[in-house]
């Protein structure tokens, strides 16, 4: 059976997996509440040399993309991530029975897409709070759902590669 992901698992509808996506919401949302309660905007509080929780606030996408519009973005990026979340959903459904690599990355990424668009449209921007550096080089904030739409897009693309290379073996 060509089951398009890495594993298979005894012929499970690969909606099974969406237990990860509200699992990175959950996460994603307590970790943000917590975030707002114990820290003051945009004061670092050290965790370890390369790593400082400091609570920021992003209007606009990824790296702070459009951040600086007057608030349309809000708007824009809620209607993006509402599609994404139900285009996410209606690709893991036509998925084939046993799927597992490609449904967990799936999955991984609609809990992150869902967690923020909680944030847009509860509070008109994500809450970000986790911040890595080196020395005055820092990276752009982040949460735990960018983290999952990151792990998410990992797992996609080592699948691509699996593909790749299995299509390249058959010739």
């Amino acid at each position: 059976m060509d089951d398009s992901s890495a594993v298979a698992d005894s012929g499970r509808s690969p909606l099974i997996w969406l237990w990860l996506a509200v699992l990175a919401v959950v996460l994603d949302q307590v970790t943000k509440v917590a975030a707002e309660n114990m820290l003051t905007y945009a004061q670092p509080v050290y965790i370890l040399p390369v790593l400082d929780f400091t609570l920021l606030y992003n209007p606009g996408a990824a790296f702070s993309f459009l951040a600086d519009q007057a608030g349309w973005q809000r708007w824009f990026f809620t209607i993006i991530s509402a599609g994404v979340s139900v285009m996410l959903l209606v690709w893991l459904a036509r998925l084939p029975r046993g799927s597992v690599w490609l449904p967990i990355a799936l999955t991984l990424i609609l809990g992150g897409a869902v967690g923020n668009l909680i944030d847009r449209v509860l509070y008109g921007h994500v809450v970000d709070f986790i911040s890595f550096h080196w020395n005055n080089s820092y990276f752009p904030a982040f949460n735990i759902a960018d983290s999952a739409i990151t792990l998410g897009a990992i797992m996609m693309a080592l699948d691509v590669v699996r593909e790749i290379k299995e299509e390249r073996a058959k010739a």
